[in-house]
């Protein structure tokens, strides 16, 4: 008595597309390869990745037809569009970014990671008082420059 398990059936973009209509949001493509999922006020891109499966590149607000971005700015988080559009983010825009963030990797069936579940995450950081800390080791206090 042997029992085999089933073989996962891989499901393609664009069945995962499908998905997310069905589960109530618009899905549309921007022509620059990234697929736009929206519903409410927030917004997410999509991309397919070479293995055929989906992957959320930006995740954020939607201002003036653009998708706004979590930015930190040292002091203060606020949405920020590829246009240089900005406005403050306030609790209710966290806990909705949370809550889309969530249903929307739910639905596409991703992987919730732990990180991820305690808030909200962002990839872009413009802290004010960290010079020179992507290109290598700065200038030390002690040394004269």
């Amino acid at each position: 008595m042997f029992f085999k398990r089933e073989k996962e059936q891989a499901v393609s973009f664009s069945q995962r597309m499908d998905q997310l209509r069905s589960a109530g949001y618009t899905v549309d493509s921007t022509g620059s390869g990234l697929t736009r999922a929206a519903k409410g006020n927030l917004a997410a891109l999509l991309k397919e990745t070479a293995s055929g499966q989906t992957a959320i590149a930006e995740v954020g607000l939607v201002i003036q037809n653009e998708v706004a971005v979590l930015t930190d700015i040292g002091f203060q988080k606020i949405f920020l569009t590829p246009s240089g559009k900005r406005t403050a983010a306030v609790a209710d825009h966290l806990k909705a970014l949370h809550a889309f963030k969530e249903d929307l990797a739910e639905t596409l069936g991703l992987t919730s990671l732990y990180n991820e579940g305690l808030g909200t995450t962002n990839e872009k950081h413009l802290y004010d008082r960290v010079k020179d800390r992507d290109s290598g080791v700065g200038r030390r206090a002690w040394e004269r420059g």
